[in-house]
């Protein structure tokens, strides 16, 4: 017992029964994604932003590792700025695709991301792409690039606020959702961005680069992030052996 600490904990925001059917949905993709990439084509990808990423310059050179001690890192610290990344995941080759560096986060800098990603690969059919429950993920800008994608005038969208496919962020993933489309969506339930596979590499890129690293500028730190993806997926890349079924875990 240690009674002195204490862990954050965020508890879903649905009910039992959406949290259970969502968890199932997202389980399903990750298990279906290479026989869908193998007879149909379709790509199956885990994207989210990682934000506030800091620039930090240590003030001092850090203490190198010696037998009996750890590396010692200086506390105190220069600012040098924030980047947001912004990266997708490849379920079945276990490798980070066509990831973005930015200053930003808004639902500008996420369609345009995602346009990238579809540019980058012209011999996939369609994109399945995993996301969680941020509101720039359902946004309007989402919804006119898949029209776009389809053919669809903006004119039969209705008017967001008002009426439509644009009226809310529920209208709105109705239609991104669509399995129809030649990319659509499957969101997590909220506040279980844990089922997102990209947030296990944003822990590796965490604990491999971000916590022990030292940047000198925020170019530095695009840098260093760019070559880390770079030899992640030359050496170490994987699919994750994803063993969580969906069902809701009993005492």
């Amino acid at each position: 017992m240690k009674p002195h600490k204490t862990q954050g904990w965020l508890n879903p925001k649905c009910t039992a029964e959406e949290l259970a059917q969502g968890s199932k949905k997202i389980c399903e993709a990750y298990l279906q994604a290479p026989e869908k990439w193998e007879k149909e084509g379709i790509k199956t990808i885990s994207t989210d932003e990682k934000t506030g990423i800091q620039a930090l310059e240590r003030n001092a050179p850090d203490l190198p590792m010696q037998s009996g001690r750890c590396r010692k890192q200086e506390y105190e610290y220069i600012r040098h700025g924030t980047l947001c990344l912004t990266a997708n995941w490849d379920v079945v080759h276990g490798k980070v695709i066509s990831s973005t560096l930015s200053d930003t986060r808004d639902e500008i800098d996420f369609q345009q991301h995602l346009e990238q990603t579809v540019n980058s690969d012209p011999s996939v059919k369609k994109w399945c792409i995993i996301v969680d429950n941020l509101n720039t993920h359902k946004s309007e800008l989402l919804v006119f690039w898949i029209s776009e994608l389809l053919g669809t005038p903006e004119s039969e969208l209705g008017i967001k606020g008002k009426s439509g496919t644009l009226k809310n962020m529920e209208t709105r993933a109705a239609y991104l959702t669509n399995p129809d489309h030649p990319v659509y969506f499957i969101y997590t339930p909220k506040h279980c961005s844990w089922l997102n596979q990209i947030e296990i590499w944003f822990s590796i890129l965490s604990k491999k680069l971000l916590q022990r690293g030292n940047f000198i500028s925020k170019q530095n730190l695009k840098e260093q992030i760019e070559h880390f993806i770079e030899y992640f997926n030359r050496v170490l890349a994987k699919p994750f052996k994803w063993t969580y079924n969906g069902k809701p875990c009993t005492n």
